[in-house]
């Protein structure tokens, strides 16, 4: 499956790329967004990208140097954006994109599990090869207790019927192991009424993007990187955030409105930015995609 970058036009145009821009791509993926500024301004703008995904760094950058580019590339979670800065001695980043959705590779062809539409392990992590250390979907659901995995999948999945769904998971894993999305998806709607299996979104979607966003601490991670991001912003820089579902907009307005409450930032733009009805008709993904911009104002000195 061809990935589409959501919101492409209208994110470059509230960045408003200026020659000698440095941006910090927070989540490159495979390189759409930012294959597209190269495309657009060339060598001008200078683009560190960042992600955890070593697959997708490697198609960011294929495209970047077909495209004669000037980037830098690292694996890194963008909560870790300013010890990576560090490291390439940049100190100021004129502007910032974070595109919080996850790929179609990543949904389709990573292997890790993320899809309930194909038959895989249950890893949900972005790194390829997680350490020891990390958590993994299969250990929350074959070791954890019915009540965390039920505030996991209402706190995060927003499911109403999360209480329902941890019940069954629990006993089914008495049985036997619950190892793989395909065994996952079917306890999951032996859990549910007919009539919820029935609507338009299918019945696992809310499970599994809780257990997706618990395995990487996602919505910890996004309030680290904004702060960080923002810290390292220079003065009239922008931020430019696309997110896909409620809870991570949530953190991005409140955070971006707390910023203009201290007098440190402006908005551009007093609505988000969303997808005109051609987009829509051409990628489906982009109906729940919202795009906020942020400017550091000069007084945040």
């Amino acid at each position: 499956m061809i990935h589409k970058s959501v919101l492409l036009q209208e994110t470059v145009d509230a960045l408003h790329f200026q020659s000698g821009d440095i941006l910090l791509d927070c989540t490159i993926n495979g390189g759409g967004h930012s294959s597209f500024i190269a495309k657009t301004f060339g060598k001008t703008i200078r683009i560190i990208g960042l992600d955890l995904d070593a697959s997708a760094l490697k198609r960011a950058e294929a495209k970047l140097q077909a495209l004669g580019a000037d980037f830098i590339l690292r694996q890194s979670s963008f909560r870790n954006l300013d010890l990576v800065l560090k490291e390439c001695k940049v100190e100021k980043i004129h502007k910032v994109l974070f595109d919080l959705g996850l790929s179609s590779n990543q949904l389709e062809e990573s292997g890790r599990g993320f899809s309930f539409k194909k038959d895989e392990s249950l890893g949900m992590t972005f790194s390829e090869t997680p350490t020891e250390a990390e958590i993994t979907a299969d250990e929350i659901v074959n070791t954890w207790d019915e009540e965390h995995i039920a505030d996991i999948i209402f706190g995060y999945g927003e499911e109403q019927f999360a209480r329902r769904i941890a019940k069954k998971i629990v006993s089914e894993r008495v049985v036997r192991p619950i190892k793989t999305t395909f065994e996952l998806t079917e306890t999951i709607g032996r859990a549910l009424p007919e009539w919820y299996k029935r609507r338009k979104i299918h019945f696992a979607t809310k499970t599994f993007q809780a257990l997706r966003i618990a395995v990487n601490d996602e919505l910890n991670a996004l309030k680290d990187g904004l702060e960080k991001a923002f810290d390292v912003l220079a003065l009239e820089g922008i931020m430019a955030v696309i997110s896909f579902h409620s809870l991570e907009d949530r953190i991005v307005k409140h955070f971006l409105r707390a910023k203009v409450a201290e007098g440190l930032a402006e908005l551009p733009f007093r609505k988000p930015i969303i997808s005109g009805e051609k987009e829509l008709a051409e990628n489906s993904r982009a109906r729940s995609a919202k795009l906020r911009v942020i400017i550091k104002s000069l007084s945040a000195i």
